[in-house]
């Protein structure tokens, strides 16, 4: 009944306010598995946009996620675009934004995730470069933000692949990436923490390839695939959620067998219109390891990550497999 944007506020809100009073979740050891040189939970995630301030970790961390990813964080706080900006598609389980990567701050963001109970679970940072930076000072912006976050985030993503920010997919080209893959690594070589990109759906196979030769080249620890995707005719801004499955189902297919054929050491993590179990099989049967939901978790809530729990544990049993690692063996056996 409540304006999209002003609903979330308030789940944010109550997720902070009860953080530190809900207890931990002890998820069954067999969930376990390694990846980026982490020890996951879990292989299921929280993707980012959800917690952009990162207030709420000290609550989403009790739940059944392996880890939760925060942002997208800028340098500098910004507003982002005017509102409305969020809408919902209830029948179709879909949300579309124009949210403006809308955030506190990189210095009032670390502050949030150092006073996180995190209770052992893996959390990324998603950052992003301000608005009115221009693209070729991008670079800067993502290695501000690297040195930031590097002592305290398990992992950081290289955003720039949102549809709400003028131009930023733009430095998904070749050029743009490659400025920034270089800037960051410098920083890496002194603080290494897992890097990722996180792309959008909306590209052409070509460029796709090129991310991944890019990500190998610089030898990032992963690929985060996908963003939202632009629809038109439902407007401005990225859509999410089940309008999103197909579009972005085909574009980790691709980057998954491009891993493979060129050996890449890099991880993908799926997100993007996965919204049930039978979703998540089928990622892992392609080859996917890590994944994230975030529309799913807007329209079902916490309940369906302890359901996926149980799903999973008839799955090990209907295979007879002890763990985590046996599971994804199975489907090459």
């Amino acid at each position: 009944m409540l304006d999209a944007e002003r609903a979330h506020e308030l789940t944010i809100l109550s997720m902070k306010l009860s953080g530190n009073l809900v207890p931990d979740h002890h998820p069954s050891e067999s969930f376990n598995i390694k990846a980026m040189g982490l020890n996951f939970k879990n292989p299921i995630g929280l993707a980012a946009g959800l917690d952009k301030n990162a207030e709420a970790i000290s609550y989403l961390s009790h739940l059944p996620f392996g880890f939760i990813e925060v942002g997208t964080v800028t340098p500098k706080s910004q507003v982002g675009n005017d509102k409305p900006r969020l809408w919902r598609y209830i029948n179709e389980e879909s949300l579309r934004n124009r949210m403006g990567f809308n955030n506190l701050g990189g210095e009032r963001i670390l502050l949030n995730l150092k006073n996180s109970n995190r209770r052992g679970k893996i959390i990324g940072v998603n950052i992003g470069k301000n608005k009115n930076t221009p693209n070729d000072e991008a670079a800067k912006d993502y290695v501000d933000l690297y040195k930031m976050f590097c002592h305290d985030a398990d992992y950081i993503v290289i955003n720039v692949s949102s549809p709400n920010t003028p131009g930023l997919r733009d430095l998904l080209k070749d050029k743009g990436l490659r400025d920034i893959f270089e800037a960051v690594s410098k920083e890496k070589k002194i603080n290494n923490v897992p890097l990722l990109v996180k792309i959008s759906p909306d590209m052409e196979e070509a460029e796709l390839l090129s991310v991944v030769g890019l990500v190998n080249e610089f030898s990032l620890e992963g690929i985060i695939a996908t963003n939202t995707t632009i629809m038109k005719e439902r407007g401005e801004g990225g859509v999410s959620g089940k309008l999103l499955q197909e579009k972005s189902k085909k574009v980790r297919n691709l980057i998954l067998t491009e891993i493979k054929k060129t050996h890449s050491k890099a991880e993908l993590i799926g997100v993007g219109g996965m919204s049930n179990f039978q979703d998540f099989m089928e990622f892992w049967k392609s080859g996917g390891k890590l994944l994230q939901v975030y529309t799913s978790f807007v329209f079902n809530g916490p309940p369906m990550l302890y359901h996926f729990e149980t799903q999973l544990e008839q799955e090990f049993k209907k295979r007879g497999v002890r763990n985590f690692n046996e599971f994804l063996d199975s489907f090459s056996n």
